[in-house]
């Protein structure tokens, strides 16, 4: 990470618990105008210590569905400069088989960024369960979408 205006987030390893670790792939059409303007609240985020992000990659899949990625280094100048302060942002877990699939889920002229956050408002919680004796088995993502139309099954149901 860019360490010139901001706290950077502990590397992984450096708390005793980790908290459940996601990915998210954000799509870019070819026309999005691309404000920047999420980058100040996932930075609010790391600040407040709700999530840290582990890993950053872009991905670009050009008009003849070419695909092609790299790591959150050397952006300036590349249309990225209101994520510049993603800069170093890698653990190297992302890596060419995660721009592949990225890639193949993107229309021609598209872009995506690949974000690997953990979720540290959840390590005190999984420290404490396993300091009880439990084991957590999985953390399992709902997409909102799919959530939202199990509940409008469910209120029709009724």
């Amino acid at each position: 990470m860019n360490a010139g205006t901001r706290t950077e987030p502990q590397a992984p390893g450096d708390s005793d618990e980790l908290g459940p670790i996601d990915v998210v792939v954000i799509a870019f059409p070819a026309d999005a105008p691309m404000t920047g303007e999420a980058v100040p609240i996932l930075w609010d985020l790391i600040e407040r210590g709700i999530v840290r992000v582990l890993d950053v990659m872009f991905v670009n899949k050009d008009e003849q569905s070419r695909i092609s990625g790299f790591e959150a280094r050397n952006l300036k100048g590349q249309g990225l400069d209101e994520l510049r302060e993603f800069e170093g942002a890698s653990s190297g877990l992302l890596g060419e088989n995660d721009i592949a699939v990225a890639g193949e889920a993107l229309d021609p002229g598209a872009s995506a960024a690949l974000i690997m956050y953990e979720n540290r408002w959840a390590a005190p919680f999984v420290a404490a369960v396993r300091r009880n004796g439990g084991v957590p088995l999985a953390f399992e993502r709902v997409r909102p979408d799919d959530f939202l139309a199990a509940l409008e099954a469910a209120e029709a149901a009724a």
